[in-house]
């Protein structure tokens, strides 16, 4: 039986950047555009409507932005969709607001169709980190300094997991480098994100820097 195409909700305030991404996606067979929202205030609404896989959401949006839309799309929802942010500049602090707020990563608007649409399959999968060398990159720089608190209802598994996908690796590649079961990995790291409280893994990453459980410069407890 073929794998359903990944369905996308498109959430950006330029008609011409939704109609085009539409176009570009929609004639890939496995990315399926489903609604699009002209801003944040439309997305939950639609996402009840549609259930989509991903949310490309626009971080920059007149009244409710794409920060404050991921946060609402995270309370008011059990199971949420991945939130993709598409942005001007990756180092701009809304990404990084955005990221903490529970998007899954970010992907820049000048990348090319055939980039957006792994960074939504990357997304929808849910087992490895959108460019970890980024996510690191601004963690690291919102890291507050001294903070040697680390996440201490962690198990020492749990701990070793956690710094493995601090450091961008996918469930596969963390089963093999612990010598566990790739379902064993799988549960560890739900068990990761729920005690940290993280939506996905790139909050977790967040957070494990935040706490000074992961050093900026690779240092780690």
């Amino acid at each position: 039986m073929p794998t359903p195409p990944i369905s996308v909700l498109i959430a950006d305030d330029d008609p011409l950047v939704r109609t085009g991404l539409r176009a570009l996606l929609a004639a890939r067979p496995e990315i399926e555009p489903v609604a699009e929202a002209s801003g944040g205030d439309q997305v939950l609404p639609l996402v009840r409507a549609h259930r989509p896989d991903v949310v490309l959401m626009d971080v920059r949006m007149p009244g409710m932005d794409g920060i404050e839309a991921t946060r609402v799309l995270r309370e008011s929802l059990e199971d949420p969709p991945q939130v993709l942010v598409i942005t001007t500049f990756e180092n701009d602090e809304y990404v990084y607001r955005a990221l903490r707020a529970g998007a899954a990563g970010f992907i820049l608007k000048r990348s090319d169709i055939e980039q957006i649409a792994r960074a939504i399959l990357t997304v929808a999968a849910g087992d490895g980190l959108l460019f970890p060398e980024a996510i690191r990159s601004l963690a690291a720089e919102h890291a507050p300094p001294g903070n040697a608190h680390g996440p201490m209802a962690l198990t020492k598994r749990e701990a070793e997991v956690l710094r493995l996908i601090a450091e961008g690796l996918a469930n596969q590649a963390i089963a093999a480098r612990l010598f566990l079961s790739l379902e064993t990995v799988k549960t560890h790291v739900r068990s990761v994100l729920t005690k940290l409280g993280a939506a996905n893994r790139t909050e977790a990453v967040i957070i494990a820097y935040e706490s000074g459980f992961v050093r900026p410069r690779g240092g780690r407890l």
